[in-house]
């Protein structure tokens, strides 16, 4: 088993009572022990967790310091057979100074002590009564439990194989964080010892800041504060916890809760990795990163051999979740109306030429074009829809695409393409009763040369349909519906094209709800073979290429996450569980990486279009490959899984 660049890590809450720094320490132990039996390596407990955030005065009694110090060293001693590194708050006294610092500890030795930069003085808060920023602090090591230890905000940790950073809470609040220049310097991971007390509406702030931290350090952040044990004499402490990757939530604490806790999730390391290399403004940032290089303390942990995953693996991560989703399925349909009412109106044409066949791909390309003409104040009579029936077409998709057209009131075309291409195959000897590539590319090349004419006659612009899931996979015809003058579904992957088409159906009045809603329940096909001899859909893609919510899957962690198919396999079978069987993921997972790099000269050639998402296969922009890459080192590693 591998690990697959995964680190499993816990912000910890345990229960606590203030000045009670033996008690507090045995709570810790129960958490220490807890995180290392569920796997976890990493884990980080709140601000001042020996002694109590709240102690105030008792601070500078001596008497509280010694006895924080012992019952540090009585848990490092009871945990020195675990193999989890535990990130403790304590008051540390250095020579006159006192800091508020973060002790990060493995195997009954302490590898480094943070202090905090930033101490709040202010409303509630007054930690200068009795603490010394890091700023301020002169020294570089001190002696904590009979060691001798380096000690400063400029030092970072080496443990199972990534590199972590320490700040203390008020630092993430601050204008530049201390964990922005711990980020460049190569930290990873953040944690975050805090003890911020509960406001009406702070936790809503608290975790867009987390957010935020992460996404801009490109990097994990792991936060937990106080909570119950804490001193209510003028304040609450709620005990937040939070654990976030390059701005995306992975998990919390339940708030308010009288009981310990321990949020335990997995860090991608590897993702983060990738991330940065790809990203050249962080890569511009770490070199000239004004600070001397950080230290890097290598706690001696080793990676952990595998991991089992808890975090959120998402089945469609081109799919927004939750409160999100409205929101970006309104985005994505005014990001593909406004480029193409901009390519219209540069280009002065007043008419749009789209073949719609009655399927998802040429309903969502219509509806764009609609919301386009309605911007630019056009009438939709100059979107020009031509059905073109074939060999294959069925009544359901003839007579949807015929419903759909005039409920939108655009003008209506119907050219049928059978006598065309009958005389083609004629023409090229080839017999129209086989049913090859030849029969059904004809077939495809014929509709796109429709489109460029009545283009032609009618000075329009031929809209394409295609997405982004058939340029991955290259399904489609060189030079057929592969070509177009605007493609505005080129970024817009098969799984996000059926859910936009619902979202708009879920808007519409109850006739045009029950036609996009049929569309988006038909199966997936070109239909270039005849029907059955029932008259239904004969030709499905997802029965010849594999479905398409595991090809997006692919396509998403291979572009956007840069992960190797071994990797891309593992989330694959923990993301579908219980609904495909690994040897059906890998089969699929072959076939993608095969037709990827096989059709690559189809895209290296597609048309102009506008990006949506995080992923694009554009020449241009996002994707640039030669067309005659060779695919062994990934088929090989696919097929030898």
């Amino acid at each position: 088993m591998q690990n697959y660049g995964f680190i499993k890590v816990a912000a910890a809450i345990p229960a606590l009572k203030v000045a009670d720094c033996a008690y507090n320490a045995q709570e810790m132990e129960k958490l220490i022990r807890q995180a290392a039996g569920d796997g976890v390596r990493v884990v980080v407990f709140p601000e001042l967790s020996l002694t109590g955030y709240t102690c105030g005065d008792l601070f500078l009694q001596p008497a509280l310091i010694r006895a924080a110090e012992a019952a540090l060293a009585d848990l490092l001693q009871r945990t020195a057979a675990e193999d989890i590194v535990f990130i403790a708050g304590c008051p540390v006294a250095a020579g006159s100074a006192l800091l508020n610092a973060a002790v990060v500890c493995y195997r009954g030795k302490i590898c480094g002590v943070v202090p905090k930069t930033c101490l709040p003085n202010y409303k509630e808060f007054y930690e200068k009564r009795w603490f010394v920023s890091a700023e301020d602090w002169q020294g570089g090591e001190v002696t904590l439990c009979g060691q001798c230890v380096r000690a400063g905000a400029d030092l970072l940790f080496q443990a199972s194989g990534a590199v972590f950073g320490v700040e203390v809470c008020e630092d993430l609040w601050s204008c530049i964080p201390p964990s922005s220049q711990a980020a460049l310097q190569g930290a990873e991971i953040i944690f975050n010892l805090s003890a911020s007390d509960s406001l009406a509406g702070k936790s809503r702030y608290l975790r867009s800041l987390v957010a935020q931290q992460s996404a801009r350090g490109l990097c994990a952040y792991v936060y937990t504060s106080g909570g119950f044990g804490e001193s209510s004499t003028d304040l609450t402490f709620g005990g937040n916890a939070l654990i976030y990757e390059d701005g995306a939530f992975l998990a919390e604490a339940r708030r308010y809760s009288l009981e310990p806790q321990l949020i335990v999730s997995e860090i991608d390391v590897e993702a983060l990795r990738t991330e940065r290399r790809a990203n050249t403004t962080f890569a511009t940032d770490s070199a000239h990163a004004t600070l001397e290089p950080y230290e890097v303390v290598d706690c001696g942990q080793a990676p952990a051999a595998g991991v089992a995953l808890t975090r959120p693996v998402s089945r469609t991560p081109f799919i927004a979740q939750g409160a999100q989703l409205d929101e970006n399925c309104q985005e994505v349909l005014e990001i593909q109306s406004l480029g193409l009412a901009k390519r219209l109106a540069h280009t002065g044409a007043k008419k749009a030429v789209i073949g719609v066949s009655g399927g998802l791909d040429s309903t969502l390309a219509l509806l764009v074009c609609v919301r386009a003409f309605d911007k630019l104040g056009l009438s939709r009579s100059g979107i020009i829809g031509v059905t073109m029936p074939g060999f294959g077409t069925t009544g359901r998709t003839y007579q949807n695409a015929l419903a759909l057209m005039n409920a939108l009131k655009i003008t209506v075309r119907e050219i049928s393409i059978k006598e065309a291409c009958l005389q083609h195959f004629k023409d090229i000897s080839h017999p129209a009763d086989t049913h090859d590539i030849t029969y059904e590319n004809a077939q495809a090349r014929e509709r796109t040369q429709v489109l460029m004419d009545v283009a032609n006659q009618t000075g329009g612009l031929v809209i394409g349909t295609g997405d982004l899931s058939e340029l991955a996979l290259g399904w489609a015809t060189y030079n057929g519906d592969q070509m177009s003058m605007y493609g505005v579904n080129a970024s817009v992957p098969k799984t996000l094209v059926k859910h936009l088409v619902k979202w708009v159906a879920a808007q519409e009045e109850e006739s045009v709800r029950k036609l996009l809603l049929d569309i988006a329940d038909t199966p997936i096909s070109p239909e270039l073979l005849p029907a059955d001899s029932a008259g239904k859909i004969s030709q499905k893609t997802e029965d010849l290429v594999g479905p398409y919510e595991l090809h997006d899957f692919y396509l998403y962690h291979f572009l956007r996450r840069g992960f190797s198919p071994a990797k891309i396999y593992f989330l694959a079978c923990y993301a579908f569980r219980g609904e495909y069987a690994p040897e059906v993921i890998k089969k699929w997972l072959v076939t993608f990486i095969r037709r990827f790099f096989a059709q690559q000269f189809k895209r290296s050639c597609m048309p102009d279009g506008p990006k949506v998402g995080s992923v694009s296969l554009s020449p241009r922009g996002d994707w640039r490959m030669p067309s005659d890459a060779c695919s062994q080192v990934w088929l090989q590693e696919a097929e030898n899984l």
